[in-house]
């Protein structure tokens, strides 16, 4: 696949309802608890802008409006799940201080320094391109703005077949980088690393939650479950080798804060 494909598989997959059964509200390790977490460390005052960068359905961004009192850009590549989005903002009353639109992360649709701050969760690792997305996270940013990202992390030379797969892309898994790795990209666009945490632990309640979430639609909705496209017979053992390569710190869950320099 070339990127625009791999960006467009990637938006398709995240917008299916199935997905929304087997992960839940939030669609990445830590759930709620470790976005408020994340954007703890983000400085926000009341009169911030975040843009949320692969927003999804909108939980992330909703969140943050809701508990921080702040205005909320939330961007993504699938036009279903920024209809979504706005769908839900307007039903928590929260239509006004988050707004969504359908956008690539590579190629963000805001003029430089718009934001005081930008969160990225469960999406860096799917990007082709991540240091063009990087380089846009720090041009939209002020001075002095923060980054926000919690992530898959991946030993790449260490990751098990069933780990490999485009499907395992689509997944978070199969690109995937390091911490370090990851904080390289950010140096790179001018982004210094101020914090990094790792959270795999996050990572196998997630995997624990898809496992418990699979066996009940197979039992309650076989038909949605087949008429998705997903492996069922494959499952057992890529949820198999996900739970060992976490054991063994192949694979794992980090947050990471940086910040652009406040120099013009």
């Amino acid at each position: 696949m070339n990127s625009d494909e791999v960006k467009a598989c990637c938006a398709d997959a995240y917008a299916k309802d199935v997905v929304a059964l087997l992960l839940g509200d939030s669609y990445h390790p830590g759930g709620t608890a470790l976005t408020r977490r994340l954007t703890d460390h983000l400085h926000l005052t009341a009169d911030s802008r975040v843009l949320d960068v692969a927003s999804g359905r909108g939980t992330t961004a909703l969140l943050i409006a809701d508990a921080y009192g702040v205005r909320v850009d939330g961007v993504d590549y699938s036009p279903a799940n920024t209809a979504l989005a706005q769908g839900a903002a307007q039903a928590a009353g929260l239509a006004e201080r988050a707004v969504f639109t359908t956008g690539d992360a590579e190629h963000l649709p805001y003029p430089d320094g718009a934001f005081d701050a930008v969160v990225c969760e469960c999406a860096l690792c799917t990007f082709p391109d991540k240091a063009k997305a990087a380089a846009e996270f720090a041009r939209v940013l002020k001075p002095g703005g923060r980054v926000g990202i919690t992530d898959v992390t991946v030993t790449t030379d260490r990751l098990p077949p069933q780990l490999s797969t485009p499907a395992a892309r689509i997944a978070c898994v199969a690109d995937a980088r390091t911490p370090a790795e990851y904080a390289g990209i950010l140096a790179e666009a001018g982004l210094r690393t101020l914090r990094t945490e790792r959270h795999d632990q996050a990572m196998l309640r997630m995997i624990d939650q898809i496992e418990a979430r699979l066996n009940l639609l197979r039992l309650t909705a076989a038909d949605r479950l087949a008429a998705s496209g997903l492996d069922i017979d494959a499952a057992p053992a890529v949820l198999a080798a996900a739970r060992t390569a976490v054991s063994d710190s192949t694979l794992g869950y980090a947050l990471l804060v940086a910040e652009k320099s406040s120099a013009p």
